[in-house]
């Protein structure tokens, strides 16, 4: 399946460095509740794949699930929001192997973007890592 969007990088948001966490998204300016932040393309990846790749490289620290079998590496900055479980944005799968981040909240310029690894917002499943919170 190939992408029929043409999508262009988000003014929004940049990468920085995020305190014990490593690299995070953060707004540039005031982002609005609702608002579309980015949408990314991905390039999808077998789960056995990645997890062969994942004792060398960390790969698996930067994929999404996408389907039984199947991760998504998401480009852009898709790949670098970090985990919350109060997060500021969620993220959605879309039809054109794009994911969609947004913002549920106001989100202030200068402020770190972060989503729930595990989808809902409001999920408090448990992580296969510490939360630093």
């Amino acid at each position: 399946m190939r992408a029929k969007s043409t999508l262009r990088h988000s003014h929004q948001v940049e990468m920085r460095w995020a305190k014990g966490k490593g690299r995070g998204v953060y707004a540039r300016e005031e982002i609005k509740k609702g608002s579309v932040i980015e949408v990314v393309p991905v390039i999808i990846i077998p789960v056995a794949e990645v997890h062969a790749w994942n004792s060398n490289f960390g790969l698996f620290d930067y994929v999404f699930n996408w389907e039984d079998g199947i991760m998504a590496i998401a480009l852009g900055y898709g790949s670098l929001y970090n985990h919350s479980f109060l997060p500021n944005a969620k993220f959605s799968i879309g039809t054109e192997l794009t994911i969609t981040f947004s913002a549920i909240r106001r989100i202030c310029a200068g402020a770190e973007i972060t989503i729930n690894y595990n989808g809902p917002p409001r999920s408090r499943a448990a992580m296969d890592f510490t939360v630093l919170e």
